[in-house]
């Protein structure tokens, strides 16, 4: 005799046998005991959790030769005939072969005739979606008002693809993926049935690779009982199937949360190392997360999380380490690093920088405790420890000696300004100001800077022109300029026209007839004033100093510093009339 496969072997027989549907179950049971059995039912859910076998069971349930009864006999003929498949009142439809209109109009055309030997013509017919337009069109008249001995099962697993018109004539159920837990419970009553030694971890494994359906676990199982035999090994498990090993999910997830940089790139190697992988890894380790912040989030999961008791208890001693903050921050970081993965071509690199950056990732500051020392900062009192939860009212002055020492001289003055407020009169920058300078400089460069103030105002193009030269001698009756060689300013003070209106001004400034003259200078002169705008960048350069200067020495500022552990980036100058109003 040929061998038969595990999930046709254990196929669900009655309703009792049926994992993780009693919803429908219950409600078919209820539906036959009271005699309330509907002439359409449209079973739909995911693949292997139970339709096809609800459908037989239930036809079943209606012809058993012992009468209606909501647990078929399976022992009388008519029962034996529907669970081998050839019962001939029973007929099992394929929607995907059977899609054409006449498939139909050979169905309505047989639906006329009384059952040969059963109690009710039943019509399976799975995939039904698969059917065109043309032939759900042709169903729908008979559907609606079919003869008293037929009834219609339809399965599918895509049910928004049947039309709506289908949908409304028939009595829907929709089938739950099936929980781990009882997947493993099953799994575990028939390896106990078929004499295999297997563990619970291997039997977890294996239900996880069906990911909700008892069919596809089952066909796992069977694969696996292939190549170990009746003595199965958690080792020959994960490498038959390609899974990562648990335990190395775990030491990552611990090396992560222990900041051991170390400790997570060798669990890296070791997975590239057993060959598994670095998508799945990451996948691994994105779900295990999730694990571990749903159970520091809510502490009873329920059926939210579908693990063993042993795991509930590791991923709750994992959790105590974070707060869920840092771990919502961890799977950002490993949600984006699986999305890299996918399109990379060195997955290892992308995963070791991840697990780097979860590793070295500084614990996040609550909101609560950020708005608590921000309202002692506001108060003017000393600043909370971090990770001091925050009252609900103002807190009371602590004694002194309470407070951390480098918190206990932080208060508000006074008067003190938030920002700092422009500087009335930079000091001047002497260094720069000549060492030798010519006689009657000293007055000269008031008689310089005066001078250009008033060219500005009547000639600002030429006004300037004159902030970008040198003044090498500046006297009354006398005014000698220098430019750069090849310059602009150079080429335009040395024209006539230029010259000569450079002497009308002088004279009507200066009141005396002034002798004007450019020279050319190869590089800036060592016995001259810098140039006006040279002078003004020199200024601005020592305000901000001064402002910058005064903004770090500022209380409130270094306690903001020391509150959010930053830096100061930038320091600006508020305008006359803020400053004024702060």
């Amino acid at each position: 005799m040929s061998y038969l496969v595990l999930a046709r072997k254990w196929r669900p027989q009655t309703f009792s046998d049926l994992v993780g549907q009693e919803h429908v179950s219950q409600t078919l049971k209820n539906a036959i005991d009271g005699g309330r059995v509907a002439h359409a039912f449209l079973f739909t859910g995911a693949r292997g959790v139970g339709k096809t076998s609800s459908a037989r069971i239930l036809a079943k349930a209606l012809n058993c030769e012992s009468g209606l009864t909501v647990e078929p006999c399976n022992t009388c003929s008519t029962c034996l005939e529907i669970t081998e498949g050839n019962s001939v009142d029973v007929f099992e439809i394929d929607g995907a072969s059977n899609t054409g209109v006449d498939d139909i109009r050979e169905l309505r055309d047989n639906i006329k005739y009384l059952p040969s030997r059963s109690r009710y013509k039943i019509f399976i017919i799975d995939e039904v979606h698969m059917l065109t337009t043309n032939a759900f069109n042709a169903l729908l008249k008979t559907l609606e008002e079919p003869p008293p001995h037929v009834k219609f099962i339809f399965a599918t697993t895509e049910p928004h693809k049947v039309p709506i018109t289908i949908l409304s004539r028939c009595q829907r159920f929709d089938f739950k993926r099936i929980a781990l837990p009882r997947i493993v419970s099953r799994l575990r009553f028939i390896v106990d049935q078929e004499g295999v030694q297997v563990s619970d971890e291997a039997l977890s494994v294996v239900a996880r690779k069906g990911d909700g359906s008892m069919r596809d676990s089952l066909s796992t199982l069977d694969q696996v009982l292939a190549f170990c035999g009746n003595s199965v090994s958690d080792t020959d498990v994960a490498a038959l199937l390609g899974v990562v090993d648990r335990r190395l999910i775990m030491d990552g997830c611990k090396a992560v949360l222990q900041a051991d940089v170390k400790g997570a790139l060798e669990i890296v190697a070791q997975v590239d190392s057993f060959g598994y992988s670095m998508r799945q890894f990451c996948q691994e380790l994105i779900n295990q997360f999730r694990n571990i912040a749903i159970l520091k989030a809510v502490g009873e999961p329920g059926d939210l999380l579908e693990l063993s008791d042993a795991e509930l208890g590791d991923l709750t001693a994992l959790g105590a380490q974070a707060s869920v903050q840092d771990l919502q921050r961890h799977l950002a970081i490993l949600l984006k690093a699986e999305a890299e993965i996918a399109h990379a071509g060195f997955p290892r690199l992308i995963l070791e920088m991840a697990l780097i950056k979860m590793a070295s990732l500084a614990p996040a500051i609550p909101v609560q405790d950020l708005l608590a020392r921000l309202d002692a900062l506001e108060k003017g009192g000393p600043l909370p420890p971090r990770g001091e939860a925050p009252r609900p009212l103002a807190p009371a002055p602590r004694p002194a000696q309470q407070a951390p020492p480098q918190q206990q001289g932080v208060s508000r003055p006074a008067a003190a300004p938030v920002a700092a407020a422009p500087v009335a009169a930079a000091p001047q920058r002497h260094a720069a100001a000549p060492q030798a300078a010519p006689s009657g400089f000293a007055s000269g460069g008031d008689l310089w800077g005066g001078f250009v103030q008033a060219v500005k105002a009547k000639k600002p193009m030429l006004g300037g022109a004159l902030e970008e030269v040198y003044p090498v001698k500046v006297a009354q009756g006398v005014l000698e300029i220098g430019c750069l060689q090849g310059s602009f300013q150079l080429t335009r003070l040395q024209d006539p026209e230029q010259i000569n209106e450079l002497k009308s001004l002088a004279q009507g400034h200066f009141g005396v007839p002034t002798q004007v003259k450019v020279v050319a200078l190869n590089a800036p002169p060592t016995d001259a004033a810098p140039t006006l705008s040279e002078k003004k960048s020199l200024e601005d350069a020592e305000r901000k100093a001064v402002l910058r200067r005064e903004a770090e020495e500022h209380p409130l500022v270094a306690a903001a510093v020391e509150l959010f552990d930053g830096e100061i980036a930038e320091v600006r100058e508020l305008p006359q009339k803020e400053a004024a109003k702060s």
